[in-house]
């Protein structure tokens, strides 16, 4: 059972799911501070409102969930920024074509067709002649 978990924890696509969740986690900070520290004190210089956090009617504060969509789609935007950068190298490695291997029998039937094509040639000649 351990040699299992170890042979599904150390795929290539487990590990590239646990690096992506740490990654994202810390880009969300990065995002978040974006948007409390430099966007949301432009948006205040036009509408007047530092935090939309401080929105509120009566018990229901509607302001920090309109917070909290904005600082979604401004993460969502930037990882797909992201995601489109890093694909556009992947797509260059992909472009490379492995080499096509090819089965001994197919082969050896390629040579025998090459040699029926050769006889052909020679028979035509000898004909022609």
């Amino acid at each position: 059972m351990w040699k299992e978990f170890k042979q599904f924890a150390m795929k290539g696509n487990v590990m590239d799911l646990a690096v992506g969740v740490i990654i994202g986690a810390a880009f969300g900070k990065i995002v978040s501070s974006l948007v409390a520290d430099i966007i949301m004190p432009i948006i205040a210089l036009f509408i007047g409102v530092v935090d939309f956090k401080e929105l509120h009617y009566k018990e229901i504060n509607y302001g920090s969930f309109i917070q909290t969509v904005v600082d979604f789609f401004i993460i969502a935007f930037s990882i797909f920024l992201f995601v489109k950068f890093i694909n556009r190298f992947k797509k260059k490695e992909e472009a490379v074509p492995a080499p096509v291997k090819i089965d001994r029998s197919e082969e050896l039937l390629a040579e025998i067709r090459d040699l029926l094509k050769e006889e052909k040639e020679i028979l035509r000649k000898n004909e022609t002649s």
